[in-house]
C-alpha cells in the first residue's frame, strides 16, 4: 500500500484546521449542510452527467485504488522474467505454459500462454499492445471523471454563494443579521475551492500517475516475454529491461522462482 494520498489529504485538512485555530475561527463555522449539499452534490450531478454510467461507475470503483496505490517494483517484475527466459532456454517454450498456471498476473499469463501456444512474435506482440492501451484509457477515464470534478466543484461553490446572497438582499429589513449570513453565503465558494483542491483534483491526478506505472509495468512485460520467445539470454535479458526503469526504481528484493507476480507487482 502507497499512503501518499491518505498523507497527503490529512497534512492539507491539518493545515487548514491550524489556520483556522491560529484565526481564531470555529470549525462549525464552516459545516454548514446546506453549501455542503449543493457542492457535493452538484459536483457528483454534474460529473456523471459530463460522462456515460459505466464511467462513473468504473471512476467510483477505482477509489479504492487511489488510496491505496499500487506495489510496483521494477526489479521484481525484471528478476520474474529473467527466471522465466532461464526455464525457456533450458526446458523450451512450451515450458511456459505450466510456468503460467502458477502466475496470478493476468497480463503476464495471457503473455506466456500466447507463447506457449506459438502464436507469431508480431500477433502477440499486437494483441498485448492492444490488452495494455485498453487498459490505460480504462485507468485515464476514470481519472478524468475526477479532475472533471475538480473543474466543477469551484463554479457550483460560487453558485451557492450567489444563491445565498439573493436571499440575504431580501431579508436587508433585518441588519443585525446580515454579517452572519453573508459569512455563511461564502461558505459554499469555500466548499468549492475545497474540494477541488484538496480531493477530486488530487485524486484524479493519483490515479493518472498509476495509470502510467501500470502502463509502465505492462511495457516492461511485453518486452520480456517477446524477447524470451526470440530466444534471448537471461543475462541479457536483465540488462535489457533494467534499462527501461529509472535506476532508484530498480532497488527490491529478489523473488523466489514460484512467488506469483500478483504478489510482487
Amino acid at each position: 500500500m502507497d499512503p501518499a494520498t491518505i498523507i497527503g489529504v490529512v497534512i492539507a485538512f491539518g493545515a487548514l484546521l491550524g489556520m483556522m485555530t491560529v484565526e481564531g475561527a470555529k470549525v462549525s463555522s464552516l459545516l454548514l449542510l446546506g453549501p455542503m449539499m449543493l457542492v457535493f452534490g452538484g459536483t457528483i450531478g454534474v460529473g456523471i452527467a459530463s460522462g456515460t454510467i459505466p464511467d462513473a461507475i468504473a471512476a467510483v470503483k477505482s477509489l479504492p485504488r487511489a488510496f491505496k496505490g499500487v506495489k510496483f517494483k521494477p526489479q521484481v517484475i525484471i528478476d520474474q522474467l529473467v527466471e522465466l527466459a532461464d526455464v525457456a532456454r533450458r526446458q523450451g517454450l512450451l515450458a511456459l505454459e505450466q510456468e503460467a498456471n502458477k502466475i496470478n498476473d493476468p497480463f503476464l499469463k495471457s503473455a506466456l500462454q500466447g507463447v506457449a501456444d506459438g502464436l507469431d512474435a508480431e500477433d502477440l506482440a499486437i494483441m498485448l499492445e492492444d490488452k495494455s492501451a485498453t487498459q490505460e484509457r480504462v485507468l485515464r477515464t476514470s481519472a478524468k471523471f475526477y479532475t472533471s470534478m475538480g473543474g466543477y466543484a469551484p463554479t457550483i461553490g460560487i453558485i451557492g454563494t450567489v444563491v445565498s446572497l439573493t436571499h440575504v438582499l431580501e431579508n436587508l429589513s433585518d441588519p443585525g443579521s446580515l454579517g452572519k449570513s453573508i459569512a455563511a453565503a461564502f461558505v459554499a465558494t469555500l466548499w468549492g475551492v475545497l474540494s477541488a483542491n484538496f480531493l477530486w483534483l488530487p485524486i484524479g491526478t493519483r490515479l493518472i500517475r498509476l495509470a502510467e506505472l501500470d502502463v509502465q509495468r505492462m511495457t516492461i512485460l511485453i518486452e520480456g516475454v517477446l524477447a524470451i520467445q526470440a530466444g534471448s539470454q537471461p543475462r541479457t535479458l536483465g540488462e535489457r529491461l533494467r534499462a527501461l526503469v529509472p535506476q532508484n526504481a530498480n532497488k527490491a528484493p529478489k523473488v523466489d522462482k514460484g512467488e506469483s507476480l500478483a504478489k510482487a507487482a
